[in-house]
């Protein structure tokens, strides 16, 4: 019912878009007041923003720019169609006809832009290059019609999925799935940090909190050793725990430096769960090829470079190559053994082929798949498994799922892979356990 109503409008929309491009040619000039004529350009440029009550101005934006640009759409053949059959008139009234062809570019033009700009501005699906590859094919004749398609195509995908999940979200409120008896820690991988502006876990917080979860987050060093890092994430279960206890949920090396806070700095009977999600519980056998073959003035160089950069962003005392040494196979040849006491679990996940995984992963996946065989682009499956329970994923098709994609990295929303909902049903799955 949805769909049609929506459908309906778009073409009645477009009919009287196509109208009002149309009003100023020979045969229909003076049918339309100029007053009404300016109420009916603003009316179909702005109506397109109330037709749906979508959560959020963002969501509203962002499906506001797929009306107008449906409405683009239509209206286009039918106001060429008109400008070609005026086109009998141009001998009698060529001045009449160039007046009626330039309002109707310059009413098509209005709508289009009114609806890219707030695309382009609103959604999160384009993604960098479907932005780019819109700005490049708009100057090519024909190909800009196919990536219009594409634009319109993803940006209904995106108001369908994220009207569903707020309807899901609402239809679940009162349950609070995700309200665990103790809060949730999530702890980053290597290279990354905890900023206020540029979350690590994406998308995935937000959904968690929506469903009643308590969050912090680790908080330790981006690149250090495991010991190091282990060491920080400890003081910092006591600050979350307090007199109680925390469930950790962590991602690569992050899942190293919480079995390593737990086992090494005595904060196990802080800890009531461990999650690991894409962690080298067995190291990665390419980064022992890589450090064995690069020349050991640029593995320096490398880490001088990275150093200096972590310590610009506010890192302290950032050590990349302790970092990289405690990620290989043989750092890591004993596993260490499920914390007793604590619920221990881990999850991973197997991209299908590179191109399903953005770069850097589209480049390392086949690297990786050399030396350690089916990966997530950047550690082997064979590598993640830990704890009284392990679940592999990935999504149907051809594509996988990459290690960025089980942190929401490109805020990508993947053809059979919910990721928020993942996590909703890690959490409250770790509720069910009295967690």
């Amino acid at each position: 019912m949805e769909k049609l109503k929506l459908n309906g409008f778009v073409i009645l929309n477009a009919a009287v878009v196509a109208f009002l491009a149309c009003s100023f040619t020979p045969d229909l000039r003076g049918l339309l007041p100029l007053p009404l004529f300016i109420f009916g350009l603003i009316a179909v440029n702005v109506l397109p923003f109330f037709v749906r009550r979508l959560p959020g101005l963002r969501l509203r934006f962002c499906g506001h720019g797929e009306l107008c640009l449906k409405t683009f759409a239509l209206s286009l053949p039918i106001s060429l169609a008109v400008q070609l059959f005026e086109l009998r008139n141009f001998a009698r009234d060529w001045r009449g006809w160039l007046l009626g062809a330039a309002v109707c570019a310059a009413v098509l033009a209005i709508v289009f832009w009114n609806g890219i700009i707030a695309a382009y501005c609103s959604s999160v699906q384009l993604g960098i290059r479907l932005r780019t590859a819109g700005l490049i094919c708009g100057m090519i004749p024909v190909a800009h019609l196919f990536m219009l398609g594409v634009i319109i195509k993803t940006l209904s995908a995106e108001t369908e999925t994220e009207f569903a999940k707020h309807r899901l979200n609402e239809s679940r409120r009162q349950e609070r799935i995700c309200a665990t008896r103790y809060p949730i820690l999530l702890v980053h991988g290597v290279f990354f940090r905890d900023f206020r502006f540029l979350n690590y876990w994406g998308r995935i917080p937000a959904e968690l909190e929506k469903n009643g979860a308590r969050l912090f987050y680790g908080q330790q060093r981006s690149a250090a050793s495991v010991e190091d890092c282990g060491a920080e994430l400890a003081a910092r279960i006591k600050e979350v725990a307090g007199d109680g206890k925390v469930n950790i949920i962590a991602h690569s090396k992050g899942g190293l430096d919480a079995i390593c806070a737990a086992d090494k700095f005595g904060v196990s009977e802080r800890i009531a769960s461990i999650t690991t999600i894409n962690t080298p519980h067995r190291g990665c056998e390419f980064a022992d090829y890589l450090l064995n073959k690069i020349p050991d003035s640029v593995l320096k160089k490398i880490a001088g470079t990275y150093n200096a950069a972590l310590s610009g962003l506010g890192e302290k005392d950032p050590d990349f190559e302790a970092a990289v040494r405690d990620l290989t196979a043989s750092a890591r040849a004993e596993v260490a053994p499920a914390l007793e006491g604590v619920f221990c679990q881990s999850v991973g996940s197997r991209l299908d082929r590179a191109v399903g995984g953005r770069f850097p992963l589209n480049f390392t996946y086949n690297l990786v798949k050399y030396f350690d065989g089916p990966n997530d682009g950047l550690v082997s499956e064979k590598s993640f498994p830990w704890g009284e329970k392990y679940t592999c994923l990935t999504a149907a098709g051809k594509r996988g799922i990459s290690h960025g994609d089980m942190i929401d990295l490109n805020r990508e929303n993947i053809p059979g892979f919910d990721v928020r909902e993942f996590y909703v049903r890690l959490v409250a799955g770790l509720k069910n356990r009295g967690l």
